[in-house]
């Protein structure tokens, strides 16, 4: 199905994306790798580890706009699925350790031999092998959403409740995580990380290697996302986010639609938190913070809501702005930077960079028609 999901993509603006993203793929690590630190087209290994976050952000954007933008589930909670997924893959990272940490334990993570822990906690265990993390980067973040779904799809709750009950979802997670009786490092949460698949996660190689690595995420997740939506079962989604009272009256089990595409949205922001560990170096329970499921909403309505592509950029372009304003002067200024990029694209670009540039682009080709009909000969045409 993936391969269908990417090779069906015929419309320009997908093309022209995932084109992007190839020579994203070639030239970054290219030009790390290839060129010397003197040459002005050398891209630095920091700059690449810092690119693989704007595109793990990216990953995450898109899943929020799959069930925001064609589905009108406006979800307030998705940093606890982006979350999620981190720790699966930090708790993996933490068994790579082994006998390299402070304490030299050969099983137990520093942290908690620092606590007195006498054995490893039972959920710990599985997590030495890679491809159980993997499968627990997908499972329990989707599992979360199923039975999330299930219980709110089911019983009706719509609208901002619905988005507030994400945002208490995410916020009771933060203060769970932040306990030290949780096993999953406590308010410091999981960091130096030595290896990943046996090579070492600082290396240059493997930093390169992990950025491939995101954008072939994020174009699998755009590829998947973008047949989801032009299938039938998209076409329902869009009837749902429209008028979902109607669709119910046609005889679809709207909740059913709505807890698949949640479920598939929450697994790709698993994937985007497994992804951004690696390359960050750390994930604790800031990471659940609400603010963060917030900010991710304000990347999809700066790129364009129901979009897919304005969503990947809208992510790029605020965090790009966010570095700016945050290794500087003016990092204090950065929230209402935020609330100001906001209610600037609200008022001026209410469908968002890609949205707005699509109109403008119609516009013009439009005119540009009109302009190529043969004008008439000004004489009336006799009645018959």
């Amino acid at each position: 199905m993936i391969t269908r999901a990417l090779f069906s993509i015929s419309d320009t603006g997908s093309r022209i994306f995932l084109g992007v993203l190839l020579l994203a793929a070639i030239l970054v690590p290219a030009s790390n790798l290839l060129l010397p630190e003197t040459s002005a087209f050398h891209v630095p290994t920091h700059i690449v580890a810092l690119l693989g976050k704007y595109l793990c952000y990216a990953i995450l954007a898109v899943a929020l706009d799959l069930v925001w933008g064609y589905c009108g589930i406006l979800s307030l909670g998705h940093a606890a699925f982006f979350a999620l997924g981190g720790y699966a893959m930090g708790m993996y990272l933490m068994r790579q350790i082994g006998t390299r940490g402070v304490y030299a334990d050969p099983i137990l993570p520093d942290f908690m031999v620092f606590l007195n822990w006498k054995e490893l906690p039972w959920f710990w265990y599985g997590f030495d092998m890679f491809p159980f993390a993997l499968l627990m980067v997908f499972l329990v973040p989707g599992l979360l959403a199923f039975c999330f779904g299930w219980l709110a799809f089911r019983s009706r709750v719509t609208g901002v409740y619905l988005s507030i009950i994400t945002q208490a979802m995410t916020y009771a997670l933060l203060l769970a995580f932040f306990r030290n009786e949780m096993g999953f490092g406590g308010n410091n949460g999981l960091t130096d990380f030595k290896d990943i698949l046996g090579f070492d996660i600082q290396a240059q190689g493997t930093r390169n290697a992990l950025y491939v690595t995101t954008v072939i995420a994020l174009a699998l997740t755009y590829g998947i996302s973008r047949y989801m939506v032009t299938s039938t079962f998209g076409k329902v989604l869009i009837a749902i986010r429209d008028a979902e009272s109607r669709t119910r009256f046609l005889g679809y089990r709207v909740e059913n639609y709505k807890l698949l595409v949640f479920v598939v949205s929450a697994c790709m922001a698993g994937l985007a938190g497994a992804l951004y560990v690696p390359q960050v170096g750390i994930i604790n329970p800031s990471e659940f913070q609400p603010a963060n499921s917030i900010e991710a909403v304000i990347w999809v309505a700066v790129g364009g809501r129901g979009t897919l592509t304005g969503a990947a950029l809208g992510a790029v372009v605020v965090n790009y702005l966010k570095t700016i304003f945050t290794t500087g002067l003016l990092a204090p200024f950065w929230l209402f930077a935020l609330g100001g990029i906001f209610v600037l694209s609200t008022l001026f670009l209410p469908k968002g960079i890609v949205g707005t540039a699509s109109d403008v682009i119609k516009r013009l080709c439009r005119g540009r028609n009109d302009k190529d009909e043969p004008a008439g000969d000004g004489l009336a045409q006799p009645a018959e």
